[in-house]
């Protein structure tokens, strides 16, 4: 063969390889729009939690108090070991570590966060709940989750002493609503087995409304404790503010704040990635729902999602628009103007990434085990089993991968959450 033809050979092989070696130059400069998007995402601009108009003591220390109590309390379950805790555990910024949670039995899907949630209009992967009250309240009688049934709670409610004196402070005495606790059988439920919904049946009609304004009581003051739960400022927050401060023009102390592959990989977040389309905003979520390609996990069908996520919030009891929330029907536009079409079918919730590096692993199914398989997914897009991947692929390089990952670990950092907060009462 030619040696200069060889020589050519190495030399491109040489370059192509330097090419993976040496980084690339920082970005001299944000362009104006760039500055103002990546000003966007900071803590900086994350305004308080909305109101929540369906619970009338969402911001209420006593009731933050009585949530905080119950949070804790494995005795919401039915074998007195399961807690809300349980499964959001503080020190996974309130996730479990499990590909999918595990309460009195295995769940079905992969157990989600809590930090910052009250900002979301829309509860769960499928968004079936409309308000964190009501999502609250959805564990305690799943019987996989917590499986107490609302006769059981309403029960420790009265039976308890400290619980009685905070729920009075809050609700009334519970009297008012519940003449004798002890006719209701601590396993009726309208949602339990046969013998649960048995005994549910046969309370009187005002007996069972009474239960059922205490147990929307508890979901109301779960809540209210879990309104507490906010993110706290990572490094981004410091860099990005820089950025915002000083405008088109600023490298933003680079360096200083966030290292090279960092500063890379935010590049490529709000540009070519497209990350930012869907995890935008402070909490780098739009709250939406997305269908992606998750596959489900093994040996079960794929699930339906957001399609029947939003018919099961209109048809809950416990919705915004029901006899038990605090709200008028023209506080609920979410719910009453919701999209329900066939376009929502495989379509999931899109999560924060604030902390993303604890709360492994990842998606609805919890079938991806790092950060660097889920970025390998969306890299490549592959075809949906339900519906189509909203996703398109990428073509992005490892180096760039690699960068993307550095991004999303400058966004780690300790909730702003009291201790007391963060431990049981």
């Amino acid at each position: 063969m030619n040696k200069s033809i060889l020589l050519i050979g190495s030399l491109a092989a040489t370059a192509g390889l330097a090419a993976l070696l040496v980084p690339p130059p920082l970005p001299e400069r944000w362009s104006g729009s760039e500055a103002a998007l990546i000003a966007s995402l900071s803590l900086s601009a994350l305004p308080p939690a909305p109101a929540d108009p369906g619970n009338a003591v969402a911001d209420d220390g006593i009731a933050a108090e009585l949530g905080h109590r119950l949070f804790f309390d494995p005795r919401l379950s039915s074998n007195g070991a399961v807690s809300c805790a349980s499964c959001h555990r503080p020190e996974l910024d309130f996730s479990d570590g499990l590909p999918i949670a595990v309460g009195v039995g295995v769940g079905q899907r992969h157990t989600p966060g809590l930090i910052g949630l009250s900002h979301s209009p829309w509860f769960y992967w499928d968004g079936r709940r409309d308000s964190q009250w009501a999502q609250a309240l959805a564990p305690l009688e799943t019987h996989f989750e917590q499986g107490a049934g609302r006769g059981a709670i309403v029960r420790l409610l009265a039976e308890d002493d400290e619980y009685r004196r905070l729920y009075s402070a809050l609700f009334g005495d519970l009297p008012e609503h519940l003449p004798d606790p002890g006719q209701i059988p601590r396993q009726a439920s309208p949602l339990g087995d046969e013998a649960a919904k048995a005994h549910w049946r046969q309370l009187d009609p005002g007996l069972r409304l009474a239960v059922n304004t205490a147990f929307a009581n508890a979901g109301k003051a779960l809540a209210a404790y879990q309104r507490k739960l906010r993110p706290g400022r990572a490094r981004f927050d410091d860099y990005a503010d820089a950025v915002g401060a000083a405008g088109p023009n600023a490298a933003a102390r680079q360096g200083e704040l966030l290292s090279r592959d960092e500063i890379a990989g935010l590049k490529l977040f709000i540009g070519e990635a497209q990350c930012v389309n869907c995890h935008n905003g402070p909490l780098f979520t739009n709250h939406d729902f997305h269908n992606t390609g998750i596959l489900a996990p093994p040996g079960r069908m794929p699930s339906m999602g957001r399609f029947d996520g939003v018919r099961e919030a209109r048809e809950n009891p416990f919705n915004c628009l029901g006899e038990f929330s605090d709200a008028d029907a023209g506080q609920c536009a979410e719910l009453r103007f919701a999209k329900d079409d066939k376009e929502l079918a495989g379509a999931h919730k899109t999560p924060g990434l604030r902390n993303a590096t604890r709360t492994a692993p990842y998606m609805h199914t919890g079938r991806m085990e790092s950060l660097a398989e889920v970025l390998r997914h969306y890299n490549e897009a592959p075809v949906a089993m339900l519906g189509h991947n909203e996703a398109k692929p990428l073509g992005l390089s490892r180096r760039e991968l690699r960068e993307l990952e550095a991004f999303l670990r400058s966004l780690e950092a300790p909730p702003a959450i009291a201790r007391q907060w963060l431990e049981p009462p």
